[in-house]
């Protein structure tokens, strides 16, 4: 299985490559510039960046091009996640910013990504930006007291977003969650 993880300036890119790697996945690290052709994917992971997309239709890269085209599972973290909401019509704001340690509540303990789970877990959070509305039609999985949009799904499409990093040691059930994504690139 081949899961490029696309690479939009984040500091724990690199820790996402080496949970995907330590889970036996052919993986590498790839620039956002990357044209779609050139990329080989049995699922896609976007990484977290620095960017902010608050007011803004600035591009990330060609991953509005992937996103539009990929016929393959993504995970969007962090900043990938504002870029899902940002680019099917969501809304990104200032929100109250998160950093460390962050309650989440699943609201939808029965979607694949968070099967197995405890309805409430801790995560690791380090973002300013966030959903504050998720795109028409996307169902809102997770949320915390100051992030109302915490985790949210595509309606139709293998298409999923975290604003936390379930690639952080310190986020409770994070392996689990990329196991998750995983079997999911598998069908």
């Amino acid at each position: 299985m081949i899961v490029p993880v696309v690479d939009n300036g984040g500091q724990w890119t690199h820790r996402e490559w080496r949970v995907l790697r330590d889970l036996g996945v052919d993986c590498r690290i790839v620039p956002n510039a990357t044209p779609y052709e050139a990329m080989q994917a049995d699922g896609i992971v976007l990484s977290g960046g620095a960017l902010s997309l608050e007011g803004t239709d600035s591009p990330l890269g060609r991953v509005d091009e992937w996103i539009d085209r990929a016929e393959v599972p993504v995970l969007a973290i962090c900043l990938g996640h504002e870029f899902l909401g940002r680019h099917f019509g969501g809304r990104i704001d200032r929100g109250g910013p998160e950093f460390g340690s962050v309650d989440l509540t699943v609201d939808r303990p029965d979607h694949p990504l968070f099967s197995g789970l405890a309805g409430r877990l801790k995560v690791w959070a380090s973002h300013n930006d966030q959903v504050v509305e998720p795109p028409s039609g996307w169902t809102v999985l997770a949320h915390s007291a100051s992030c109302p949009v915490e985790a949210m799904a595509h309606p139709s499409k293998p298409i999923w977003g975290v604003q936390f990093h379930p690639e952080v040691e310190h986020t409770e059930g994070g392996r689990e969650m990329f196991r998750h994504f995983l079997d999911l690139c598998r069908r």
